[in-house]
């Protein structure tokens, strides 16, 4: 396979005042498409072999793959422009529904879409996420993880295995991915149907089943580019394509940190053994707290 190379181009963009400079190299990104898929296709997947050691020769792999490193700050203002330039196509039904949710929320009801500590999974992680997350690149898996709760976890699959036949569905679903030049190309299926698609915290329905997500996701300089195909046809009249943009820091002081997702409807309190606990706070199911007696 010959592989011919151009010269790198550089270019500038700004968002939000700051500019942000780009460099891509043709050359670079035509040998990760022949490396990857001359290594990574090398073997057929085994699911009843043992999980290999990787070798010098993986790593050596992984060192040629794009630089994905750093923090990934999602561009929520982009999120929201998404929304009003290309909106989800809802069944009529849900977008009757998400209108009352709007409505809901003018006057202090915000829908309580994520308030009970399970994962926001897929795809609504990579939609509304106000949360940055970093990525990490190891011999036959991708694994993103997000700030906030233990639960905003992926995993994906570049090793070539298939989805399973009978494949157990969770709230991020099971994701393969292969490389395309210097494109991570996302397949995931086995969405739990009581997973969000939301198109902000407190706009949302579940999927309801039958869902699947195709991602493409690159990376030019500092910025990371998700495209997104979601076909929900329970809630959907059609396959939905967005967008979805993040911005690169490196700053130590944005480096993710651990959280807790319920963490501000409880108190430390000391109790009556001198132990240190937590105590509930009461609040209502919006996840308003009542007003002190004086103001009610």
């Amino acid at each position: 396979m010959a592989v011919v190379c151009g010269n790198n181009s550089t270019g500038e963009l700004n968002f939000g005042g700051n500019p942000v400079k780009l460099r891509i190299s043709a050359c670079a990104f035509a040998l990760l498409a022949v490396v990857s898929a001359s290594v990574y296709s090398a073997q057929a997947f085994d699911p009843k072999s043992p999980i290999p050691s990787p070798t010098e020769k993986d790593w050596v792999v992984i060192s040629k793959l794009p630089d994905w490193s750093g923090i990934w700050v999602p561009m929520t203002k982009d999120q929201d422009a998404q929304i009003k330039t290309n909106p989800t196509p809802w069944t009529p039904k849900v977008a009757k529904y998400i209108e009352w949710q709007v409505e809901e929320a003018k006057v202090g009801r915000p829908a309580p879409l994520f308030v009970d500590c399970l994962p926001e999974g897929m795809p609504s992680w990579m939609l509304i996420t106000h949360n940055s997350m970093e990525v990490l690149f190891t011999p036959g898996r991708v694994t993103m993880l997000g700030e906030s709760d233990g639960n905003r976890l992926r995993r994906i699959y570049t090793d070539g295995r298939p989805h399973p036949k009978d494949v157990e569905e969770t709230f991020h679903g099971h994701s393969t991915g292969h490389w395309e030049g210097d494109t991570l190309v996302i397949d995931t299926v086995g969405i739990l149907p009581q997973a969000w698609v939301a198109t902000a915290e407190h706009l949302g329905v579940p999927n309801n089943g039958d869902i699947h997500v195709a991602e493409r996701i690159r990376v030019d300089g500092n910025l990371m580019k998700d495209e997104m195909t979601i076909t929900a046809p329970k809630v959907m009249t059609k396959p939905w394509k967005t967008v979805r943009s993040y911005i690169r820091t490196r700053n130590r002081g944005h480096e993710i940190t651990e959280g807790q997702c319920m963490g501000g409807n409880f108190a430390a309190k000391t109790d009556e053994n001198g132990f240190d606990i937590f105590v509930p706070i009461p609040h209502e199911k919006y996840g308003n707290y009542p007003a002190p007696p004086k103001q009610r």
